[in-house]
């Protein structure tokens, strides 16, 4: 199971893109909390120690523990605004939940034994048509990874949700169908997929600046 992190936070005085970017410009990120009947909590938590927490690779599936003035508040990350071009966190949301409350997350998958797979011994690819699973359990229960094994999977063969033993406690979110996570293709059926998505056309985006960015993250973020 995911471990559960704390992350000590400071109530926000002050509203608004002045008051956000001074905070920015201090090492602060702002955030809120919401959810759970109750009213949104307007905080801004240390950039360095959230920037750490982020690359530990699984910060959105754990349940973190804000501590904001003497207060202790369960939550589960909902989303994290980067800057486009610093890629900077700059704007957090955290729903609070009850400590047995069922939670939507998206667990990474782990593939396993490669080595044991006839099809890949045989040159083939394996093609990852999706790198998380969106799982409902426990808010207490969250899987740190899903492990599936390769083992005596040919050319041809490809792995369905219906095929995977979830961890107890948890089930897969869309049950409407019976959707592939993965298959093992043939190198020359790879190329084909990759040759062809090389003609679509792209657009340019263009960057944005600090200063819309940071207006952006203003004004959508904060539900306070």
């Amino acid at each position: 199971m995911s471990e559960q992190l704390t992350l000590p936070a400071e109530q926000r005085e002050r509203a608004g893109k002045g008051a956000s970017r001074e905070l920015r410009r201090s090492g602060r990120v702002p955030a809120v909390i919401y959810g759970d009947k109750k009213e949104p909590l307007a905080v801004h938590v240390e950039e360095k120690l959230l920037t750490r927490m982020l690359s530990g690779g699984h910060f959105m599936n754990t349940v973190v523990m804000i501590d904001s003035g003497g207060k202790a508040h369960r939550t589960l990350p909902k989303d994290v605004q980067f800057h486009p071009v610093s890629s900077r966190p700059i704007h957090v949301d955290f729903l609070r939940i009850g400590e047995h409350s069922q939670v939507n997350v998206n667990v990474p998958v782990n593939f396993t034994d490669e080595e044991e797979s006839p099809g890949i011994k045989r040159g083939g690819v394996l093609n990852i048509v999706r790198h998380d699973l969106e799982l409902v359990c426990d808010a207490s229960q969250i899987p740190e990874q899903i492990n599936i094994s390769l083992q005596g999977l040919d050319i041809g063969d490809s792995i369905h949700i219906s095929s995977i033993e979830l961890p107890k406690g948890s089930k897969s979110a869309i049950d409407d169908r019976d959707y592939t996570i993965a298959t093992v293709v043939a190198p020359s059926a790879m190329k084909s997929e990759e040759g062809d998505s090389d003609t679509e056309a792209t657009a340019d985006v263009p960057t944005i600046g600090d200063e819309e960015a940071e207006a952006e993250a203003d004004g959508d973020g904060d539900k306070a």
